[in-house]
């Protein structure tokens, strides 16, 4: 990462940080938010905040082995509803994709899939960032 990005997005991560949030990584212009599953396991959230203008996202997602038979178009059905409860506090699908999961012994061998939709909205400053990284934390993400 460059150091001109690094340094856009210190405010972020002393914002996160006063907020209570974890960060588990920073990309080009985002945050990546952490989540804590048990005491000593923290992944990836799905949700990010950052970039010009200042936007939160989440991932919702539905995973191939949860629901065998289901084709990939189903699967994103299953994804999109996901993010309905979003929707009325403003935010709106912005990308989709279908994801392959590895085998973390051999890369090359595909063990599962995900549907992966993102939704995403605009905030107007870090205290309404801060607010709807919660809410986005708070959400059903994963089906």
């Amino acid at each position: 990462m460059s150091t001109s990005s690094n340094q856009a997005l210190r405010p972020i991560k002393s914002a996160l940080r006063d907020a209570g949030f974890m960060v588990y990584r920073t990309e080009t212009d985002t945050v990546v938010i952490a989540e804590r599953v048990r005491e000593n396991l923290i992944l990836d959230s799905g949700v990010r905040v950052g970039g010009e203008p200042l936007r939160v996202a989440f991932e919702a997602t539905a995973q191939q082995s949860h629901h065998p038979g289901l084709d990939p178009d189903a699967l994103f059905t299953k994804a999109r509803k996901l993010g309905e409860a979003a929707r009325d506090r403003g935010y709106a699908e912005v990308g989709s994709a279908l994801r392959d999961l590895p085998d973390p012994n051999d890369p090359a061998r595909v063990l599962d899939q995900q549907a992966v939709v993102i939704f995403a909205r605009e905030v107007t400053d870090l205290g309404a960032a801060m607010d709807d990284i919660a809410f986005a934390l708070g959400l059903d993400r994963h089906v």
